[in-house]
């Protein structure tokens, strides 16, 4: 079965014409991050998310976490990188990433489908084996797996093993890892949580005239590289309702 799934996974690249990603050393990278481009995030994680690493990006329906991976999806595309997403159950918006600056002819989008609750179970394992398969074929800058929707009962049924070996199938590569989900669950040593809360401004004193202006992403950063969390709010986008 993995022998098929890693041919299935050369047969993409090559149709995308970056099999090179398979066969060809890529030049070391200058920085031993992935920057997101939000200048004020990546000067709060020091450059950006560690390569090399397990990260997270964590937070409550609603709270951010697939602008904020979108837009490390586009930082990595616009830098000429190749990027991968293992999409667990099909939620993936390409109109979404479009939008969001991702070069969709440097992303792989791996997809899932759509589970009753008797197979979240077989989908999120199909997930991991597929996140398995693309970080040990290297290349990648980003490589990020989906379980936002996942239930926290599943979530919690994976074997703490599991991480361990994505962390060692990655260490020491350019490649930034990042799990996003509901909670922390698994980053590694050198990784970080970036723990997200949408915070929506309202203007107005009458319910006829209060205004939706804004939108900001309030971003915890729990990072081994501080002693304590740092936090900083990003303008995610800007609206009147």
């Amino acid at each position: 079965m993995a022998k098929s799934a890693l041919a299935a996974i050369e047969a993409a690249l090559r149709a995308r014409k970056l099999d090179s990603t398979l066969t060809t050393a890529r030049p070391v990278l200058e920085t031993t991050a992935a920057p997101s481009a939000v200048e004020r995030l990546d000067r709060c994680l020091r450059g950006g998310v560690p390569r090399g690493q397990l990260s997270e990006i964590v937070g409550p329906r609603s709270s951010g976490r697939t602008t904020l991976l979108l837009q490390l999806l586009a930082a990595a595309t616009r830098r000429d990188e190749i990027a991968a997403i293992v999409d667990t159950f099909d939620c993936l918006d390409v109109a979404s990433a479009a939008s969001a600056g991702v070069e969709l002819d440097r992303l792989m989008w791996i997809r899932g489908h759509s589970s009753p609750a008797s197979l979240v179970d077989r989908s999120i394992e199909r997930a991991l084996k597929a996140l398995n398969l693309v970080l040990q074929a290297g290349g990648f800058g980003v490589v990020a797996i989906d379980f936002a929707d996942a239930p926290l009962a599943a979530l919690n049924r994976i074997p703490f093993t599991t991480w361990l070996r994505i962390q060692r199938t990655i260490e020491g590569s350019d490649t930034a890892c990042i799990l996003v989900g509901p909670r922390p669950l698994a980053r590694s040593a050198g990784g970080v949580t970036l723990s997200l809360t949408g915070c929506p401004q309202w203007h107005g004193v009458g319910d006829r005239s209060r205004r939706l202006t804004g939108f900001e992403l309030v971003v915890r950063v729990i990072s081994p590289r501080r002693r304590t969390g740092g936090e900083v709010a990003i303008s995610a986008m800007s609206f009147e309702s």
